[in-house]
């Protein structure tokens, strides 16, 4: 398994760690067929989505705050329900192929740490099967 770490500075943002996977998948993949992203975290999430306009990180942000409000009568005492809710929408993690040691992702997709909770110091795992 491999580890890094990511820092956000907002609240809320998409945080693309595209590169960073992608370095261990070729370093250490040649022989392995799919790799998994883990965030261990329950406020932020991964996913993969679109990676040429910054409008649709911004959209997906905007669509999330519209479905599952800041304020309401949530009980968590530490106020950042919506953030859990959100981590969960999303999830935790992503498998991607891999094929002579690239990750097999579409034209203009990217792998992005999604941050609900910020600013964070978050970790991502990332394991070679």
């Amino acid at each position: 398994m491999y580890s890094f770490e990511v820092n956000s500075s907002k609240k809320q943002e998409f945080i693309d760690i595209t590169a960073q996977v992608r370095r261990i998948a070729e370093q250490y993949g040649a022989d392995k067929k799919l790799c998994v992203v883990f965030i261990p975290h329950t406020t932020a999430a991964v996913t993969i989505n679109e990676n040429a306009d910054p409008d649709v990180k911004r959209d997906i942000i905007t669509a999330l705050n519209a479905i599952i409000p800041q304020r309401l009568d949530y009980k968590h005492i530490e106020g950042n329900s919506p953030a859990h809710i959100m981590s969960s929408l999303t999830g935790v993690s992503e498998s991607i192929i891999v094929v002579n040691g690239r990750l097999v992702l579409g034209t203009w997709q990217g792998i992005y740490l999604t941050e609900f909770d910020g600013p964070r110091t978050r970790k991502v795992l990332v394991e070679l099967l």
